[in-house]
């Protein structure tokens, strides 16, 4: 029990956190027609995920319990988006390049597929 309020904290941190800064972002470049707060978000959580799990792996320095709060709470409240970046590198990285070629294939096909099915669907009830 203890870690799944570990983890909400975390999430409810990085939800409202992404909430913020995107609306910063936004209120910054009021011309915008592109989504320049969701680029920030997601560049930003994939700089934090890349130095925070090289400590991490490098220098032991995160208990269970702090990955938790950060890199599955946080982080994945913040932008689900570093944790897809971190995953596919961390196949390349390891020799996988299939696997990190699969993983970036099925997500954008699969993933825009199902945004496609959900309006599809919205539309025809």
């Amino acid at each position: 029990m203890i870690r799944l309020l570990i983890v909400g904290t975390g999430g409810f941190l990085g939800s409202v956190s992404r909430y913020i800064l995107s609306g910063l972002v936004h209120r910054l470049i009021t011309q915008a027609v592109f989504p320049y707060g969701t680029l920030t978000v997601n560049v930003l959580g994939c700089l934090a995920i890349g130095f925070l799990s090289g400590l991490a792996e490098s220098r032991q320095l995160f208990s269970p319990e702090m990955r938790l709060l950060m890199f599955i709470g946080f982080l994945g409240g913040f932008t689900t988006f570093s944790t897809f970046g971190y995953e596919i590198v961390s196949f390349a990285r390891d020799g996988q390049l299939m696997a990190s070629l699969a993983n970036l294939m099925l997500h954008l096909v699969l993933g825009l597929g199902a945004v496609w099915t959900g309006l599809a669907l919205s539309r025809a009830i």
